[in-house]
């Protein structure tokens, strides 16, 4: 019975002493952890840790700022300087368009040249119209006498030039086959030396005299390029013509005396009847040659 009490207080003995360094480890092992977890606080994460290289993003942003403002002011600079008045120099403004040129030197009224003129009033009839009437309708112009007659009757009253424009009236003299002289109306101004007319009772092959044509196309074959020479469209045929005619000019549809913008060069010409100013000398010259 003694052995037995003895061995129950071994056991108990034993299993005290193995009990007491788990219960030791076990509090080490706590107090390690709270202190590692007081120590925590005070060590920010990684993520929330303000990083150095913050304050040298924000200088780099503000000197990229101030590059891109001082480029943009370098570039405004340069546009400014490039801008600069365009005068058009003689040989480029003679190659310019009429209404560039007039549009350029500051003319603020219409130019009379290729595109320009008084308009073509509409006329109804197709046949049985001579030229005069037709010029007349087509016009409205108020000139009296046959076609040969119409240039010196226009004298004073319209003015007159050799220079081609919309709306004018191209006078062809008397001449062989023609004694009567023709009119005709000018349609459109195609080149310096090609025009296209409006006019009534030409014969051709397949056309009836007093028949209205359009659109004939006219050339000059002069030598100084006046319009006092000219080849008309045989028939409907665009690529033929006739025989040379001789002409006096155009006569415009306005008052003698006004003046016109030829097509040619941005130039004003004087069309207005008046009397040579050499003529009184050249008078007196002959008075004294014819005296002696």
């Amino acid at each position: 019975m003694r052995a037995k009490s003895t061995l129950a207080a071994l056991l108990i003995l034993l299993g005290s002493t193995a009990f007491v360094p788990s219960a030791d480890a076990a509090e080490r092992n706590a107090r390690t952890a709270q202190a590692r977890a007081t120590a925590q606080p005070a060590q920010r994460p990684a993520a929330n840790r303000p990083t150095a290289s913050r304050p040298t993003t924000s200088r780099q942003n503000a000197a990229r700022a101030n590059v891109t403002r001082q480029t943009s002011a370098v570039q405004r600079r340069q546009a400014s300087r490039s801008v600069s008045v365009a005068v058009p120099s003689t040989a480029a403004s003679r190659s310019a368009p009429i209404a560039q040129q007039v549009s350029t030197f500051g003319v603020m009224r219409q130019a009379h040249g290729a595109g320009a003129g008084t308009p073509i009033l509409p006329v109804s009839r197709t046949s049985g119209l001579s030229c005069v009437p037709f010029a007349r309708m087509a016009t409205g112009m108020e000139i009296s006498g046959d076609a040969r007659h119409w240039w010196n009757n226009a004298g004073g009253r319209y003015a007159r030039g050799q220079a081609p424009e919309r709306g004018a009236v191209l006078a062809f003299t008397a001449s062989g086959g023609m004694s009567r002289g023709h009119v005709a109306v000018v349609s459109r101004v195609a080149g310096p030396r090609t025009i296209h007319i409006d006019h009534s009772n030409w014969g051709g092959p397949g056309i009836r005299r007093g028949t209205v044509m359009r659109g004939v196309v006219v050339m000059d074959v002069s030598d100084r390029n006046d319009w006092t020479a000219v080849r008309v469209q045989v028939g409907h045929d665009s690529s033929s013509f006739g025989r040379t005619y001789p002409t006096h000019g155009f006569i415009y549809n306005r008052p003698a005396g006004t003046r016109m913008m030829t097509a040619e060069a941005p130039r004003y010409i004087e069309v207005a009847d008046a009397a040579s100013p050499h003529a009184a000398q050249h008078q007196r010259l002959a008075e004294q040659l014819l005296a002696r």
